[in-house]
């Protein structure tokens, strides 16, 4: 089976790839021929995802799902959140994202943190989404050069290393990224389209 992948990301995109199952062929949006970046203007991480979806699926006229992730840290009020892109700002890049959570994190002891994905399925005007949270801490400061955005910066729970620390085995069994798609796979199951 095809499915679209509603994103302008090419880290999200190869990620997907590697989790999906061998039944499952990831179609990215070059391949639709649009180029250029998905609006995120909703306030949720529900929100975006169901934004990019509704979007690609009405223009294309094709099913196809989308995703949003965002980093939750507990003594940040669940910031940076549904803002985790542009955390720094809009012309800013993950470098200055990172930056800006370990300053704000100077001197806090709670370091709780979560990242949460919500997947949106999206087909003829109808949608479910899926969710998958992985629980964790922010370090103090950075390590390791693999992954992307917060990777670095962010330990699963009794994993002793971060995202960016780890293969892309290692992360894959652990990510809320992964968590989600299994959802929306067992869901597509379900309806006997896979």
């Amino acid at each position: 089976m095809k499915l679209v992948f509603a994103s302008s990301n090419p880290n999200k995109l190869k990620e997907i790839i590697a989790i999906a199952p061998p039944n499952i062929q990831i179609v990215g949006l070059k391949e639709l021929g649009f180029e250029g970046e998905l609006e995120e203007t909703q306030t949720t991480i529900e929100g975006n995802s169901l934004q990019k979806a509704e979007f690609i699926s009405s223009k294309f006229n094709v099913p196809c799902f989308a995703e949003d992730t965002g980093l939750e840290i507990e003594a940040l009020n669940n910031e940076p959140g549904v803002y985790s892109a542009r955390y720094a700002g809009k012309k800013e890049g993950f470098i200055d994202n990172v930056a800006k959570v370990l300053t704000k994190m100077e001197g806090i002891k709670n370091r709780k943190a979560q990242f949460k994905t919500v997947i949106t399925y999206y087909n003829q005007g109808k949608y479910v989404q899926f969710e998958g949270i992985t629980e964790g801490e922010i370090t103090l400061e950075r390590h390791g050069e693999g992954g992307f955005g917060y990777d670095c910066i962010f330990i699963p729970l009794n994993s002793g290393k971060t995202y960016a620390e780890m293969t892309q085995n290692e992360k894959n069994r652990l990510s809320h990224r992964k968590k989600s798609f299994e959802k929306f796979a067992n869901h597509l199951a379900a309806l006997s389209v896979l």
